[in-house]
């Protein structure tokens, strides 16, 4: 499968690193580093990766 791998507009400053994500997985989610583009990305169950983001926007996440 070919990932679709897309970066926030937030991401990296002004360096141009960041981590970036490919949704079009059937249930998981895809995350690189875009240093690395030609590396092994990490899957992670769709459900786990949304939960993550919501902990992320409420700022609301285990220490």
């Amino acid at each position: 499968m070919i990932f679709e791998f897309r970066k926030s507009s937030y991401s990296g400053g002004g360096s141009g690193t960041c981590v970036e994500v490919a949704l079009n997985v059937p249930a998981r989610a895809a995350i690189r580093d875009s240093k690395n583009p030609t590396g092994t990305p990490l899957l992670f169950e769709r459900s786990a990766f949304t939960t993550f983001l919501a902990a992320l926007k409420s700022d609301h996440y285990p220490t």
